[in-house]
C-alpha cells in the first residue's frame, strides 16, 4: 500500500504538491487546469481566507456546490484548518438544505452561483457567513467588506485526533430521513488508498468527473484518489446529457470515469440496442446466443471508440447492474469494473478492476477490511453484509439510537445488504434487507432482481417492485415519449390530434402491460410472480447516485 507521512489531508496535500507539483491537477474541460503547485498556492489562500472571516478549528462549514476546481480546493483548505466540511448533495432542495444547515450547526456555507436561488427559500439565520465558491465572493452583507486574496498564505498546518470527526455526510438514502454520517480524515484516506490497491493509478492519468463531489463515492475515488496519485481531475460545467458528455470524452479521452449503472444502461437501451434492431441482419444475429456475443463484440468496440478509445477502468457503483447490460460489457471487452460500498464505510469495501470482473459478482473485500456475512442462510449461504476496517465511520451525528443500532461493540458496521460470497471469496450484492420480501411460505424474494427482469422489456424505462396486502405489486415507467413517436410514424394521420394520440398510447401501454406480466411471470419463480401491474405515468424519484427512494412508494 502506498504510505504517506500520516493519514490526514495536510500531509496528503503537501506530499502531492512536492512530487507532481508541475503535473495538472483540476480544471474544467477544455478550460485549461491548475497545476499541483497552484492548488497547493490556492489552498492555502483560502486558509488564510477563512482565517480572515473568524471560521475556526472545530466549525462546521456546508459546500454546496456544483463539482468545480474550487469545491476541491475549499474541501483541503477546510481540512487542513481542522474545520468540519458538510458536503451537500447539489440536487438537495431547499427543505433538505435547511436541514442540513440547522441539524450540521454549521457556522458558513460555500455556494454555486447556480444555487443560489435556493436559499430564497432557505433560512439562513444560523449562518454566519456565505460565499459564492465560484468567485469567493462574500454575500453575507456584514462581512462583505472581507476580501479574498489570492496571494495570502496561511500558517496553518493543522494535524487531526487519528479518529476526530472532519467531514460529515448527509446521505439522501432510499430509506428516508438523511443520517449525518461522520467520517474522519483517516477514513476517507484509507478508503482512497484501498481503492488505488484494487486498480492501479499511474501518474498522469485524466479522471473525468461526472457524479457529485458531495456524495463519498465520487469524493474518496474519484477525487481524493487521483491527487494522491499525481493524475487530474476534469469537470465538466453543463450536466452529463449525452451531447454534452460523449464530445468531452472523445476530446479528452479519460483513463478512468466513476458512474451509476444508470447511466450505462440508459446508453445500452437508447442506442446501443435501437442500433443493434435497427437493421434485420444484426436483429437476427442478436436474437441468438451463439452469434449475439460477435454482436456485442463490434458495439463494445464502438462505445469504447464513442467513449474516448483510452479508458482503462469504468467504475460502476451505487446500484446494482442490470445483469443484460453487463453481458453486452463482457461480450464487448468494454474495460467496466463494479464497486461495492456506503458512505458509512468511505464508501469502498469490495470491488475489482477490469481484468478481472466476473458476471453479476462484485469481487473480494478491499486491503485492511474485514468482511462477513453474518448469520447467513444454510441452504443459500446469504445473509447481512458486515464490515470492519479503518474506513468504518465514527457513528451518525447527535444520534446516538442509529449508531448503536449499525455499530456493534467489536466494531463491526452492519451494512443493511444482504449477499453471498463465492468459493474464491468473492462478494455478490442481492439487494437491500430491508427491501427484501418474505413470500407467504418463508421464501425470500428480492425485488431488485424482478424489477431488473422488467427493465429490459421493449419500452420499460424503470420499475418498482413493492408487496402490497400479501402480492407482489409492479409500479412500471414506459417511455411514453417514445411511443408516441411510434404511434405518429405508423399513423401519419394523427397529426396533432393529441387526444386520439394519447387514447391510443394509453391502449398501447395496457397492451404491453399484459405482454410484460406473461413474459416476466413465465421467467421467476412461483413465489415471485407478479399479481398487479401499474403504469406509473412519471419518472421516480431518485438519490444521487440514481436509485429510486424506495420509501416513498411503499
Amino acid at each position: 500500500m502506498q504510505t504517506i507521512t500520516a493519514l490526514n489531508f495536510t500531509s496528503l496535500i503537501s506530499n502531492s504538491v512536492e512530487k507532481f507539483g508541475n503535473n495538472n491537477a483540476l480544471g474544467f474541460f477544455d478550460e485549461g487546469y491548475i497545476t499541483y503547485a497552484e492548488m497547493g498556492r490556492q489552498i492555502s489562500a483560502v486558509q488564510a481566507f477563512l482565517s480572515a472571516l473568524g471560521i475556526i478549528q472545530g466549525d462546521k462549514v456546508i459546500i454546496y456546490s456544483q463539482n468545480m476546481p474550487n469545491w476541491g480546493v475549499v474541501y483541503f483548505a477546510l481540512q487542513c484548518s481542522g474545520i468540519v466540511v458538510v458536503p451537500v448533495l447539489p440536487d438537495f432542495s431547499s427543505v433538505e438544505l435547511e436541514n442540513v444547515v440547522k441539524h450540521s450547526e454549521s457556522k458558513a456555507m460555500f455556494i454555486s452561483e447556480s444555487l443560489r436561488y435556493k436559499l430564497e427559500k432557505t433560512d439562513t439565520e444560523s449562518l454566519n457567513t456565505i460565499i459564492q465558491i465560484d468567485n469567493f465572493q462574500v454575500l453575507t452583507p456584514e462581512k462583505q467588506n472581507i476580501t479574498f486574496d489570492k496571494n495570502a498564505q496561511s500558517e496553518t498546518a493543522y494535524i487531526p485526533e487519528e479518529d476526530e470527526m472532519s467531514i460529515l455526510l448527509y446521505t439522501s438514502g432510499t430509506t428516508g430521513n438523511s443520517k449525518g454520517v461522520m467520517l474522519s480524515q483517516k477514513n476517507v484516506i484509507t478508503n482512497a488508498i484501498q481503492s488505488g490497491e484494487v486498480q492501479e493509478i499511474e501518474e498522469g492519468f485524466k479522471f473525468l468527473s461526472v457524479l457529485p463531489l458531495s456524495h463519498t463515492y465520487e469524493n474518496t475515488i474519484g477525487f481524493i484518489l487521483p491527487i494522491l496519485k499525481g493524475a487530474s481531475v476534469t469537470y465538466l460545467r453543463k450536466p452529463p446529457t449525452a451531447s454534452i458528455l460523449l464530445p468531452a470524452m472523445k476530446s479528452l479521452r479519460p483513463d478512468l470515469m466513476l458512474t451509476v449503472p444508470l447511466i450505462i444502461e440508459k446508453v445500452y437501451k437508447n442506442s446501443i440496442l435501437p442500433t443493434i434492431k435497427k437493421k434485420a441482419f444484426t436483429r437476427i444475429l442478436h436474437s441468438f446466443k451463439p452469434t449475439r456475443k460477435l454482436v456485442h463484440k463490434i458495439a463494445g468496440k464502438k462505445l469504447y471508440e464513442t467513449f474516448g478509445g483510452n479508458l482503462k477502468f469504468f467504475g460502476i457503483g451505487g446500484a446494482k447492474l442490470d445483469a443484460t447490460v453487463e453481458r453486452f460489457l463482457r461480450d464487448g471487452k468494454f474495460p467496466y469494473a463494479i464497486g461495492y460500498g456506503l458512505t458509512e464505510t468511505a464508501p469502498l469495501i469490495a470491488g475489482s478492476n477490469p481484468s478481472q470482473t466476473r458476471y453479476q459478482a462484485v469481487g473480494p473485500k478491499v486491503v485492511d477490511c474485514e468482511l462477513i456475512i453474518n448469520d447467513p442462510n444454510a441452504t443459500t449461504g446469504e445473509g447481512e453484509i458486515w464490515a470492519k476496517g479503518p474506513n468504518v465511520m465514527l457513528g451518525y451525528y447527535k444520534n446516538e439510537e442509529e449508531t448503536n443500532k449499525v455499530l456493534t461493540k467489536d466494531g463491526w458496521f452492519k451494512t443493511g445488504d444482504l449477499g453471498v460470497f463465492d468459493k474464491d471469496g468473492w462478494l455478490s450484492h442481492k439487494g437491500r434487507l430491508k427491501n427484501m420480501i418474505v413470500g407467504a411460505s418463508g421464501e425470500n424474494i428480492y425485488p431488485e432482481e424482478i424489477e431488473s427482469i422488467i427493465n429490459n422489456f421493449e419500452y420499460v424505462v424503470e420499475s418498482l417492485v413493492v408487496e402490497k396486502k400479501g402480492k407482489l405489486v409492479a409500479m412500471v415507467h414506459f417511455n411514453r415519449e417514445e411511443l408516441e413517436q411510434k404511434v405518429k410514424e405508423m399513423r401519419t394521420e394523427i397529426g396533432d390530434k393529441m387526444d386520439e394520440l394519447s387514447q391510443i398510447v394509453d391502449e398501447k401501454i395496457e397492451e404491453l402491460t399484459l405482454e410484460l406480466k406473461h413474459q416476466l411471470n413465465t421467467q421467476v419463480s412461483k413465489f415471485s410472480k407478479v399479481q398487479q401491474f401499474i403504469s406509473h405515468p412519471t419518472p421516480f424519484i431518485k438519490t444521487a447516485t440514481q436509485k429510486i427512494k424506495r420509501y416513498l412508494y411503499h
